[in-house]
């Protein structure tokens, strides 16, 4: 990890510590394009994971993006917001990112019928994240689990190698790492992944 961005881990454990559990604060290093740091995670990202920025356009004059719309792995919805963190000479080296979980609050409101929903700032941002194959995965599990009526807490074995055999088919497994972090939100091993894979004959 960059050493500038030593003190900013300090901040991101304040953030998810104030408002646990419903606030997941990730760090990235722009020099090595990885996640370094991530407190109240419930994302099941993991430190070392690329960052994905490479595929996106990063514009060195971003500042402060969003706040936009996020789903997580087990359908609940996450109000993001990302910064752009820089050193004494004005050079980007980091960006930290606060997810934060509304779907309680959501839920409250629709209860109660309140005249307030949560915001959003319109579209998602088109400089950060917009090609991050995590976001597509977690929106196609939810609208496939939505569909027929099941979570992920109640899937059979069954319903998990059909919606593997359906990511799959629609090319999720294109993404690095792609294997694991399916395997980790669906709750089992990787081998167990492969093996289903290996079933429907893909690579």
């Amino acid at each position: 990890m960059n050493s500038e961005l030593h003190p900013y881990r300090l901040v991101c454990d304040a953030i998810a510590l104030l408002f646990q559990p419903y606030a997941e604060v990730v760090l990235h290093d722009l020099g090595t394009e990885t996640v370094v740091h991530i407190a109240g995670n419930f994302s099941k990202r993991e430190i070392g994971e690329p960052s994905l920025l490479s595929e996106i356009g990063f514009d060195e004059g971003d500042a402060i993006i969003g706040p936009y719309e996020k789903v997580n792995w087990d359908g609940r919805s996450i109000k993001a917001i990302s910064a752009v963190l820089r050193n004494e000479a004005g050079k980007a080296v980091g960006v930290l990112c606060i997810n934060a979980d509304v779907s309680d609050f959501q839920a409250a409101l629709r209860t109660l019928n309140a005249l307030v929903r949560v915001p959003t700032a319109g579209d998602k941002p088109e400089s950060l994240f917009k090609e991050d194959w995590h976001e597509r995965v977690n929106e196609y599990v939810q609208q496939w689990t939505t569909v027929r009526g099941l979570t992920i807490s109640t899937m059979s074995r069954t319903d998990k190698q059909a919606l593997v055999i359906a990511l799959s088919a629609d090319g999720a497994f294109g993404g690095k790492n792609a294997a694991s972090y399916i395997s980790r939100i669906l709750g089992m091993g990787r081998a167990t992944v492969y093996k289903y894979l290996s079933q429907t004959g893909a690579p």
